[in-house]
């Protein structure tokens, strides 16, 4: 039996069930009201119940004769009429007939006839057989006479009184004259019910029972889900994933207190804590992890050799200077416990993970969690970052799809695309910027490396890395992705993505169609600023993020620092910056402010990027491809070494020995005025700097496998002026060393 035919029975069981706990037995039929021409001939009527009786009786003679065998209880017929019959019918007759006239039915109360059995000798009308002194059972022996006791109309008489309430008397008594005949009817129809409604339970209990005997799993199926979450355990285990402690284990009140738990939020409590040695910060995240770096998701981490644990304890990876380290910034030891905080001595930071802040009262300095606790601060920092964006039609899709749409920003993301790598699926990443152009590449090295599946970019605008790198640079730089393994597909997008048993087809605007088994989409972020609604803190329009001053103040008292910030730059205006190196710097100032020590921000941050072995550049200041640009390339070199540019280092000096090199110019639009631009001419674009120009000032300076140069970059730029020949300015770089 299925499951169907288990529900069906057992529907069928309650619904019987129902029926017998709501059936209500009838009384006595009641009388019918006369019809509207009754009045008018109360003789016909008459007339009519007289001649219907008769025939009835001559009709039931009849069949007694016929079948003297058939032993049925015969109303017994009679001769003649009586004579008040008679006279009652000439009444009848002679009585006007008035409208108004009160007509009598005839009573109902007794049949015209009785249905029964009838012997073969005598014929024994049922009234007789119930006025009997015989009528009486016998227990002791049979009784040959059929119209005695063993009748049938006896017997059914006897079991319609049983379950027949009759209508009492005008006294209150049952119609036999004993009292409480409504109390034993009410009683026999309780009794009724409760055996129905036992009878549905125990219906229900049984059904229940067959349809869990049915479907029970006989298999290991409970080990193996034991096992699944013991392996899930010790994996976050090994990630460093932790437990938090409910809000109500959380101090009342902090010295400190740090809203994000990434780069800006961790810098800055490396500056609290070196300038006061005992303070208690308190860091409120999110994640379920401890504070870590992002920058090596998309870069080093997919060149680091494959180790058989999974994930990849630690997240450790080999820097490009050949050091390793791991993703954390610190291990789990080096944390205090949040319940711990109040009591510990020498101070310390504690991370309450899995919580999110829903208002910041700056004037009462109360920070709000989403379940209502409040904590209370003398000193607050937001640091809440970004979040990743998605498309509109795949954030739209239905939920089949949804299974095979991603976005990459946390060591999550990470695990899970290493793992579909693995396993020689094809990828399609959508976006052609930093994240989208670095794991692009390293996917495709990694694939390479494993024998793994196809890698696809899927972007609009026309090469790799368009709003940053010039028009030319930008196309060489697409031909060197395209030779590392990547099939880029430019000047397009997804315009639909329907899902069948195993990936998803895409259909793209140029008319081609993708079979990939998931879609990773990298095109930019948002940065995290719920709480300024609630919490009455300005946001920029344009740029996003929070509004600050040049202390990182949003309010007093408040700061805010890293991507989530919308600061002011004496030379280059008001920006919002969603670099490492931003975050690592304007957490540290914010740190040192919410200390005492209210520095303006005047740091010209850098970024950098990895597109495979032969192609990396770091920038500073405003890289942007629509502004003109100018060029310096010289032939490839294999000096230039990189650096790692995740730890805080002093900046270089500035170089003496200068040499001649080719000078490249591009406009707004992106045209090189006769330079060659094919991409198989690699050696011209293997080393070199790049100028940002606004109002013929350097506003921006981008390395092209470059490293360790930064710093004169940056003095550069913060001299705010004009040069009449950019290319004495490159020989500062040593491109030629």
């Amino acid at each position: 039996m299925s499951i169907w035919g288990v529900r069906c029975l057992t529907q069928k069981f309650i619904r019987q069930a129902y029926i017998l706990a709501n059936r209500r037995l009838l009384g006595p039929v009641p009388q019918r009201s006369p019809p509207a021409y009754a009045p008018l001939r109360p003789a016909h009527s008459s007339l009519y119940q007289m001649v219907k009786k008769r025939t009835l009786e001559a009709r039931t003679k009849l069949q007694a004769n016929k079948y003297p065998n058939h032993q049925a209880c015969v109303a017994k017929p009679a001769t003649s009429p009586p004579p008040e019959e008679y006279e009652a019918v000439a009444e009848a007759s002679s009585m006007p007939t008035y409208a108004n006239a009160q007509f009598q039915a005839p009573s109902q109360s007794e049949p015209l006839f009785k249905v029964g059995f009838a012997d073969v000798k005598s014929v024994c009308s049922a009234k007789d057989v119930l006025k009997s002194d015989s009528a009486k059972l016998s227990t002791s022996q049979p009784v040959l006479d059929s119209c005695k006791p063993t009748n049938a109309c006896e017997e059914f008489k006897r079991k319609r009184k049983e379950t027949t309430c009759q209508p009492c008397n005008e006294d209150g008594t049952a119609p036999g004259g004993s009292g409480g005949g409504d109390e034993e009817c009410e009683g026999r129809m309780k009794d009724l019910r409760l055996k129905c409604l036992l009878g549905a339970l125990a219906a229900l209990l049984a059904g229940g029972l067959l349809a869990w005997f049915m479907t029970r799993d006989t298999d290991d199926s409970e080990a193996r889900k034991a096992q699944e979450e013991e392996e899930e355990r010790k994996r976050r285990l090994v990630a460093g994933l932790a437990t938090s402690p409910p809000s109500s284990d959380l101090p009342k009140h902090v010295p400190y207190l740090i809203i994000g738990g990434g780069t800006a939020a961790f810098s800055a409590f490396r500056a609290i804590k070196s300038n006061d040695a005992t303070a208690k910060v308190l860091m409120i995240s999110n994640e379920f992890r401890k504070p870590y770096m992002r920058p090596p998701l998309s870069k080093e981490l997919w060149y680091t050799p494959n180790p058989n644990e999974d994930p990849i304890k630690d997240y450790r990876f080999k820097q490009w200077t050949g050091s390793e380290r791991s993703l954390f910034f610190e291990p789990d030891e080096f944390f205090v416990d949040p319940e711990d905080l109040d009591d510990s001595a020498n101070g310390g930071i504690a991370v309450a993970q899995g919580f999110a802040v829903k208002k910041v009262d700056a004037q009462k300095r109360i920070a709000t969690l989403n379940d209502g606790y409040e904590i209370s601060y003398d000193e607050c920092l937001i640091a809440t970052g970004c979040a990743p964006k998605n498309l509109t039609m795949l954030r739209d899709a239905p939920p089949s799809v949804l299974e095979k749409v991603m976005v990459y920003r946390t060591p999550d993301d990470f695990d899970r695309l290493r793992k579909l790598a693995s396993e020689k699926r094809s990828i399609t990443i959508v976006g052609n910027g930093f994240i989208g152009s670095e794991l692009a590449c390293s996917l495709a090295h990694y694939s390479r490396e494993n024998n793994g599946g196809k890698v696809y970019q899927v972007f609009q605008e026309n090469a790799n890395m368009s709003k940053v790198l010039p028009n030319y640079l930008s196309r060489w730089t697409m031909a060197k992705m395209e030779a590392q393994g990547v099939c880029v597909i430019p000047n397009a997008s997804i315009r639909s993505a329907v899902r069948d048993e195993t990936n998803l087809k895409l259909e793209l605007n140029n008319g081609m169609t993708l079979m990939s088994d998931v879609v990773v989409v990298c095109v930019g972020c948002t940065p995290n600023t719920e709480l300024a609604a609630p919490s009455g803190l300005e946001v920029d329009r344009s740029l996003g993020g929070f509004v600050v001053n040049a202390e990182l103040e949003a309010r007093r008292n408040l700061y805010v620092a890293g991507d989530a910030s919308c600061f002011f730059d004496p030379l280059l205006g008001r920006r919002r910056v969603e670099h490492h190196d931003h975050s690592v710097v304007s957490g540290r100032l914010a740190g040192e402010n919410m200390t005492g020590a209210k520095k303006p921000y005047q740091h010209q941050s850098m970024f950098w990027s990895d597109l495979g072995p032969e192609i990396g550049y770091e920038g500073i200041g405003l890289v942007d491809s629509s502004l003109p640009t100018v060029g310096v390339f010289a032939l490839p070199s294999d000096n230039a070494k990189r650096v790692d540019q995740l730890s805080d280092s002093s900046d270089p000096e500035i170089p003496t020995t200068t040499n001649t090199s080719q000078t490249t110019k591009s406009d707004a639009t992106g045209s090189t005025d006769g330079v060659t631009c094919d991409p198989d001419e690699a050696a011209n674009y293997g080393k070199g700097v790049i100028f940002y120009l606004k109002n013929d000032k350097i506003v921006g300076i981008l390395l092209w496998n470059l490293f360790n140069r930064i710093g004169l970059a940056r003095t550069i730029i913060n001299q705010n002026k004009k040069y009449d020949d950019l290319n004495e300015v490159a020989k500062l770089f040593e491109i030629h060393a």
